[in-house]
């Protein structure tokens, strides 16, 4: 009869230490400090990940418990990536719960590339305060508006938006040795927003870049269709960034570089920093030409009858 008894109390220990151990888990870091903290989820963060930070700066007891009662209670997909205000008074239901309310701030990400009008797009499926007015403000910024994944108030207003993103460029250019107050900035991130559109891979850039800079140190035009497509806007689907026509080298536009030899008159895009970096300093070339093949490949030339074979090699 003592082995039984000797189980059963091991089984009561088990349960009321585990039980214990749950609600411990389960209580507030400390019920009496309802100070807030500024609690960051990034993107793609694990949950075990989300548990281990949240004890690190104490706002839970024990990440395994905040582990398994978010797997128990399938709240891992609630969870949302962003920034939260938490305190050490919240027991882990009400934590739980604020996690799978939304964020005070939201994660958006502007790639490389996009011209001012969609960000906007980006911005209005993201911040409730959007409103059309935007769209004026960000692109009397066009060029400035650094691509990059950004932690933005949900109810921020676009002066905010736009004071966040310029301050990242000016950080950005910094660290490659471009003052914010460069007198020549507004030729580097124009011609900047050129090679981003122009070029499919960062090795390429610099390449291009070379490419503007001996046809505008001889005074020829660029011709680069990426100006047409910023003139043209959306297309009949919609769609930003549609192949230009033959007849869409007419078109009257100070940004047509096919009618205007020169840089246009401001961006036609937001570019990234190695693109910046390669219109600050284009490689010595003699090329004055290139196209793209059908698999994405550049095709250099220092003359047209060179460039005419690369189109008849690997276009035609």
């Amino acid at each position: 009869m003592r082995k039984p008894l000797v189980v059963g109390i091991i089984l009561i220990v088990i349960v009321l230490g585990t039980v214990l151990w749950w609600n411990n888990g389960m209580s507030a870091v400390d019920p009496k400090d309802t100070t807030q903290k500024s609690f960051v989820i990034p993107k793609g963060s694990a949950v075990r990940t989300i548990g281990n930070d949240l004890k690190e700066v104490g706002l839970i007891k024990d990440p395994v418990v905040f582990f398994l009662y978010t797997k128990l209670n399938k709240l891992d997909r609630d969870v949302q990536a962003g920034s939260y205000k938490l305190s050490p008074s919240m027991d882990l239901t009400k934590i739980m719960d604020t996690l799978g309310h939304g964020s005070v701030d939201v994660w958006i990400t502007i790639p490389e590339g996009y011209r001012a009008a969609e960000v906007a797009q980006v911005l209005q499926k993201n911040i409730g305060t959007y409103n059309s007015n935007w769209v004026t403000v960000l692109e009397a910024n066009e060029g400035y508006l650094f691509p990059d994944t950004y932690l933005i108030p949900r109810d921020a207003d676009v002066e905010t938006v736009v004071s966040i993103m310029r301050n990242t460029f000016n950080s950005k250019i910094q660290s490659i040795g471009i003052s914010p107050v460069d007198s020549d900035l507004l030729r580097i991130i124009t011609i900047a927003s050129l090679i981003e559109r122009e070029a499919l891979r960062d090795d390429e850039k610099v390449m291009i870049s070379s490419v503007i800079a001996n046809r505008l140190n001889d005074g020829m035009a660029l011709d680069i269709d990426a100006t047409l497509q910023y003139i043209k806007g959306k297309d009949a689907q919609g769609k930003w960034w549609s192949v230009p026509t033959s007849a869409d080298k007419a078109l009257n536009s100070p940004y047509n570089t096919y009618k205007n030899p020169g840089i246009p008159p401001g961006p036609i895009a937001n570019p990234g920093l190695e693109a910046i970096r390669a219109a600050a300093n284009p490689a010595k070339s003699g090329y004055y030409f290139y196209i793209h093949d059908l698999k994405g490949n550049v095709h250099f030339a220092e003359t047209l009858m060179k460039h005419n074979e690369n189109i008849a090699n690997y276009l035609n």
